[in-house]
């Protein structure tokens, strides 16, 4: 798989700041029912049905799983093909809540 692009926890907080990102949890439907806990801001969804929600999205989409791998590698070069500007955050949730960021 080609590389998709990223996000750091910083350059996330700021684009949060700024406004204009979409933000997508998607974590497995079972990691995310065993912790719940989101970025605020961020909308959870399943990463196994990429095709029914990808239309909502429009302009830039940030997204993370559990710590930024194969899961949102994925969902990312999924969006990407089909022609939505999608980053991924490097480490993922697990990243966010490290450096000492808050979960809702």
């Amino acid at each position: 798989m080609a590389t998709q692009p990223t996000i750091d926890v910083k350059q996330l907080k700021s684009q949060i700041a700024k406004g204009g990102i979409t933000l997508l949890d998607v974590r497995r439907k079972s990691d995310y029912e065993a912790a719940p806990a989101t970025i605020p801001g961020a909308l959870w969804r399943d990463p196994e049905r990429v095709d029914q929600w990808r239309s909502e999205l429009g302009g830039a989409t940030v997204l993370y799983c559990v710590r930024g791998g194969l899961v949102s590698q994925s969902v990312c070069k999924q969006l990407n093909d089909a022609g939505v500007a999608a980053t991924y955050l490097e480490g993922g949730l697990a990243a966010w809540i490290d450096q000492g960021e808050s979960v809702k």
